[in-house]
Formats: structure tokens, sequence, C-alpha cells
């Protein structure tokens, strides 16, 4: 295949040479089923049979100056390597008993793990403080224990036991915890996206018009499924007219159900889809949890300090099927095998050893650890009350004086005049 030099970035006009200024692009040829344009000059199509170099497109004087434009790994400390660590292996595990539980029956409805992702949430939400919004999609289990919820609100939740982040009402694509800021899964794509705009407007809106010392940040996950949307479209334009601070992370896992992200995009590059806006766009390796580290720090601290909003395309992959409901028939097991070998959690432990950051004992404790906490989890959610009756209307009707449940715990439907003066409402 052709080779990339420097001479051949095409020029991204971006008003500073800031990290963002510099996209990187790993995209690898073994997922690629139909001939791919490159951002360079030359626009000749990517060969599927082999896996290009990262390439980048830099500002004009980046090139000039002939500068390592090579994606840098953030140094971390022992103690932020051991928080990483043990995140990544928390999502991994706790999917992995979801899983069984599942097919055990204690789980129903549809239940989408996050396998092979988990370098995206741990990138992102480790950096959060806890005012912090976060706006997930179904796949929302890892970003809520991210975040902070405990596993075994998580997984009573998942058992849709009373003792869950939403008190079993809420299941498998809906976890929320006001706690946490922790805004929900939302089951269809793109409509979270209006709602992690709005929950960025209000941290706007309390530092510059109630002058409330505010510097909350809202990140918004979605997938590459969700990126032709009209949601997507309209709040990056309102982000960017109203400079909210909020970070739109795509997690392109290249498959959105079925249908291949090649397939089904004109532009596969997402990130390339801010600069019609205005907004800053990066693409990083997904499956490399310091880059995406590397790359939320620097959205993060521009969302905070008034700079405004980020789309950050992490080109990930999902190991299992689109919910444990898919037989993941459709995509080629090259394909598979290939981001298998890439696995985040495994190219991590392989890092802090070989930095001098952690032994091998010190990450066998923290895997023994997690594992304890999953099975207290999945104890705790067994044990767990199911929700009561009278839970069943609650928080379905805003007017209290007509709906819901009485001060008595009654039905206020059953009372033959319940509906007595809403029309005067």
């Amino acid at each position: 295949m052709e080779s990339f030099s420097v001479a051949n970035l095409a020029v991204v006009p971006q008003p500073a040479a800031t990290f963002f200024d510099r996209p990187c692009s790993f995209l690898t040829g073994s997922h690629l089923k139909a001939p791919f344009r490159s951002i360079t000059k030359s626009n000749s199509p990517i060969s599927s049979s082999a896996i290009p170099k990262p390439i980048r497109a830099v500002f004009s004087e980046v090139v000039a100056a002939g500068s390592n434009l090579g994606c840098q790994q953030e140094m971390i400390t022992r103690e932020e390597g051991l928080i990483i660590y043990e995140d990544m292996i928390l999502g991994r595990t706790f999917e992995d008993m979801c899983a069984q539980m599942y097919y055990r029956g204690k789980m129903f409805g549809f239940v989408h793990l996050y396998n092979g992702q988990e370098a995206v949430s741990t990138g992102f939400i480790k950096l959060l403080k806890q005012q912090d919004c976060v706006v997930s999609t179904y796949r929302d289990h890892v970003h809520a224990l991210s975040k902070g919820v405990t596993a075994r609100s998580v997984m009573a939740e998942l058992f849709g036991k009373a003792t869950g982040c939403c008190r079993g009402q809420g299941g498998s694509m809906h976890m929320f915890s006001k706690e946490f800021n922790m805004l929900g899964g939302f089951a269809f794509i793109g409509e979270g996206i209006p709602v992690a705009t709005g929950a960025a407007f209000t941290s706007k809106y309390k530092r510059e018009v109630l002058k409330e010392p505010c510097d909350d940040v809202t990140l918004a996950f979605f997938g590459d499924g969700t990126c032709n949307n009209g949601q997507f479209f309209e709040c990056l334009n309102m982000a960017v007219l109203w400079k909210l601070p909020i970070v739109f992370v795509v997690e392109n896992n290249l498959w959105a159900i079925g249908m291949s992200h090649l397939r089904s995009t004109s532009d596969p590059e997402i990130w390339k889809k801010g600069a019609a806006f205005g907004m800053p766009g990066v693409h990083v390796d997904g499956m490399d949890v310091l880059k995406v580290r590397e790359v939320a720090k620097e959205a993060i601290s521009r969302a905070r300090r008034g700079d405004g909003p980020t789309l950050v395309e992490c080109e990930t992959y999902r190991f299992r099927g689109h919910s444990l409901a898919d037989p993941d028939e459709l995509r080629n097991p090259d394909e598979k095998a290939h981001y298998a070998a890439r696995d985040p959690i495994v190219a991590f432990k392989k890092y802090l050893i070989e930095k001098n950051l952690a032994k091998e004992s010190d990450l066998k404790s923290i895997e023994k650890k997690i594992d304890e906490l999953i099975d207290d989890a999945v104890e705790f959610a067994e044990a767990s009350p199911v929700p009561p009756r009278s839970q069943l209307l609650e928080n379905v009707f805003a007017d209290p004086k007509g709906f819901g449940i009485g001060p008595d715990g009654k039905y206020r439907c059953e009372d033959p005049g319940f509906t007595q003066g809403t029309a005067q409402v």
C-alpha cells in the first residue's frame, strides 16, 4: 500500500496549534470492507489487505516544523495506574458476570455488554469530579461503575430489585444516579445527546447568570450509529453556539448492531464533523487507555475553563455481540481476532509491569478484590426484594393532587374522583 509521509498530510484549518489540531488516526485495514478515502492529499483508497501506519491531520506550522506526529502516551504515577487498572477490571468482570446471570435467567430484556471498550470509560470518567455529569447509552453499566455507582446497586437494578439504582424500574438500559450525576442510559440512539447538552447549559447558566461558582463538565457518550442522526448535529451546533462545557465522546466500535460503520456513513471519519460547527475534533485509539486519557484530559480541561465543546472519536471494539441476544454472526472472525489481540486491559497490564509501576502480585490482588466485590453484588441482588406494587405508578404523573400514590399509600386512580380538577391544571 501507499506509504504516508508528513508532506502528504492535509492541512486542517484551526485557530491554534494545540493538541486538538492534531487528531490521531489509527484506522486499521483488517476491518475495512470497502475502499476508504484517506485524509492525504492523494485521496487514494486504503487497501484492505494491510494495516496503515498512524497518520495525523495537523496544523500547517506543525508540518513545517517537522514535529513528532506520533501519539504521545501520558506519563502516570503508580497510584494513577492502579486506579485505572482497577476500574477497567471492575468493568470487565462485572460484564462477564452479567452474561452468566443473564443466561441463568436472572436478568430480562436486552442486556448490552461493554467488553473491549473499557479504555474509553476509564480514560474519560476517572478524570471527572463527582458533580460532573455523564450521559450514556443502552451500553451503560460500566459508565455507571466508573462514575462511582456501586456494583451492588447496578447489579440489583439489572435483577429488577428495589435496591437497584432506579429501584428496579430502569433495568439494563437506564442506569441513573442523582448522587453521582449519572444522568441515565438511554435506549434510543441519540436521545441522550440533547439531555447532555441541557446539563451542560445548566452549568453555564449557573456560572454566568446565577453567578454561582460552577465549573461542572458534561460527558455525552454515544456510538457511531448515532452520528448520522439529527440530534447529533443539532446539539453540536447548539454547544458551539453557546460555548457549552461538554465533551461529545463517540465510542466508534465500528458496528451499529449489524451494520458496518463503513457501509452506512459517507465519511467514516466522525471526528471531522466537528469542524462544520467550528468545534475541535480528534480521533484517538480507543483501545489504549493512556491515549484516551491524554485526549480526555485536554478536552475536559477546555470545557472546564470555558473554552467550549470538543468532539472526540474513540475507535474501539466490542468483544461480544450487540446484546446478549445477538449470536454475533455478522462480523468477520479475522476482524474480531485482530481487535481481541489489542485487548486494552492486557495491553495496560503489560505497560504497568514494563514501566515498573506495578508488580504481577499487585495486579493479582486487584483482580481478587474485584472478584469478591462482584460476587458480593450478585449475592446482594439475589437477596434484595422485588419492588412493591405501590411503586408502580410512582413518578408517572407530575400532578401530586390528581395522580400517583396518595398519602395513605393507595392508588389515586382507584378513587372515582381522582381526575377531579385536572381540567384547570
